[in-house]
């Protein structure tokens, strides 16, 4: 029974890091700082499905359901519904590409924009530090004035 609890964590954590791999881009929008984490994950998860290789998580999973043999009732909840979402049948290279490609272009589309607008920032406190005392918008758009000494 352990092993296959065991082995249900880990198609949840698959689950959960298939998601932050597709989507964590718009957390690091409001969290920057996140983008330690995310952008390797994103990397990895590109990665696995251009290469076609298989993610670690897999065999541990496999390993853990071995381990569980025949006991307990067939099937469980996660098996049924979670197992498709990241197995889906008929999964054919292209499939993959084009998953690899969906990972890529979001990612790019946040990073970019994050990147934008931290050079849009940077380029109004630089507008602002050369020009005391002249209103002007921050990167909020919201005019300031920074006092002259």
């Amino acid at each position: 029974m352990t092993h296959r609890v065991l082995a249900d964590g880990i198609v949840v954590l698959h689950l959960l890091f298939i998601g932050f791999v597709v989507v964590g881009g718009v957390f690091v929008l409001r969290w920057p700082g996140l983008a330690l984490v995310h952008l390797p994950a994103a990397c990895w998860g590109a990665a696995i499905e251009l290469s076609g290789g298989i993610c670690p998580l897999t065999p541990l999973e496999n390993q853990f359901r071995q381990d569980a043999g025949a006991a307990g009732y067939p099937g469980s909840f996660i098996e049924h519904y979670l197992l498709p979402i990241i197995y889906p049948a008929g999964l054919t290279r292209d499939i993959q590409y084009g998953l690899a490609a969906v990972v890529i272009v979001v990612n790019v589309a946040v990073y970019g924009h994050l990147l934008h607008r931290r050079w849009r920032f940077r380029s109004v406190m630089a507008q602002q530090i050369s020009q005391p005392g002249k209103p002007s918008a921050n990167a909020t758009g919201v005019g300031t004035r920074i006092p002259s000494e």
